[in-house]
């Protein structure tokens, strides 16, 4: 979750026109996904995540050189709070961009603290918009669940490449998403909740046939499609505990915001290898995460380098969590085990705010024995 919504750039989905470009329903997309963030209670939320605006007060307060007396551009600013810090820190002018009529409410709050000289807040897409002036630092809030859901780093993009001055720096400056086996009561939880939906669906065709004579059974099989997608195939959003994590965790995408195209992150794709750490365990599934870098850049580095993550942790969740995709079934797994992972991640034709993703893991026990490939398919929606 971004602090808010910017406008994505190029506005990838929907459909695609005679000659070949996609095109968005910008009305149906603002439905779906902008006018979340136009309300008060989700910017609440995302300000009451403590790691989330630590690691953001501490990467702007700890290097204000990148700040002081400079012009910055806030993508996407929600309730306006790092654009305020921003001013605070010593910025000559800020550019505040909310999509959302929360910028209403942002205006007013740097009017309250006294920054309104400084910080100009601009209702509109950040792709329709137009400064006066090329910008020293582009800082936002665009991540969403397990990093690219929401693909607001598109807008981001966008206005780097249209308003960063070539000396530029991006907060953050680099991201990183990681996955790792997991044990999980959630996958029989899962399977439960899937199995008695369909023993609910076969007493409704049964009482539906011999109470009203129509035969429902040839929906079974588009039923339990259905209802495999929902409970079996859409990862979870989940707190894990560390203990939870059974095996080494990977890097399986790392970006360089200052370099990052949009092409670079419509797919993520990578073969990865993880070592079963706990004797006699389950496999439920992998776990997803992320985190975000603020180094500045090789010829203007920050004097204190920053990190939000989003890893399992005992007293430091975020309300990003874990994305979850859980085997059905689990396997029982041994210390020293391998586990062989193909992950591909695509955007959702259908929307391209969200994404699903085709697993494959190969399990080689500490013995030598290879066991038989699995391959999934899941959503992240």
């Amino acid at each position: 979750m971004g602090s808010s919504a910017p406008g994505v750039a190029g506005d990838r989905t929907a459909s695609i026109n005679g000659g070949g470009a996609t095109v968005i329903d910008k009305g149906v997309d603002f439905a779906n996904y902008f006018c979340t963030y136009a309300f008060l209670y989700h910017q609440k939320e995302m300000l009451s995540d403590r790691v989330r605006m630590d690691a953001y007060y501490n990467a702007i307060f700890e290097n204000k050189h990148h700040f002081r007396g400079k012009a910055v551009l806030d993508v996407g600013t929600g309730s306006g709070i790092l654009a305020i810090w921003s001013a605070q820190a010593g910025a000559r002018k800020v550019y505040a961009v909310e999509a959302t009529k929360m910028s209403e409410h942002a205006r007013e709050l740097v009017k309250a603290n006294n920054l309104q000289d400084v910080v100009e807040v601009i209702e509109g897409s950040m792709e329709d918009i137009t400064l006066p002036e090329k910008v020293d630092v582009i800082i936002s809030e665009w991540m969403g669940y397990f990093l690219l859901r929401e693909s607001m780093f598109d807008s981001v993009i966008s206005a780097r490449d249209r308003w960063l001055k070539p000396t530029g720096v991006m907060y953050p400056s680099h991201a990183r998403m990681w996955m790792a086996p997991i044990r999980s009561g959630l996958v029989d939880q899962k399977k439960s909740d899937y199995e008695g939906s369909m023993n609910d669906w076969l007493c409704f065709v049964n009482e539906t046939k011999n109470y009203y004579g129509v035969d429902m059974s040839v929906l079974t099989k588009p039923f339990s499609e259905e209802q495999r997608k929902y409970y079996l195939q859409t990862s979870l959003w989940n707190n894990l505990h560390p203990h939870q994590v059974v095996g080494t965790a990977a890097i399986i995408k790392e970006i360089d915001c200052l370099t990052a195209t949009v092409d670079d992150i419509c797919e993520v794709r990578s073969n990865f290898s993880s070592s079963i750490l706990i004797e006699n365990t389950r496999l439920c599934g992998f776990g997803g995460w992320f985190d975000v870098h603020f180094r500045g850049r090789s010829d203007n580095p920050a004097q204190k380098e920053i990190e939000l993550t989003t890893a399992p942790s005992i007293d430091s969740s975020t309300h990003w969590g874990q994305q979850v995709f859980l085997l059905h079934p689990p396997f029982r797994t041994s210390e020293g085990d391998d586990v062989n992972v193909s992950f591909l991640m695509n955007r959702s034709k259908e929307n391209h705010r969200l994404m699903e993703v085709d697993l494959g893991c190969e399990i080689r026990q500490s013995s030598g024995k290879l066991l038989p490939l699995i391959k999934n398919k899941f959503y992240i929606e």
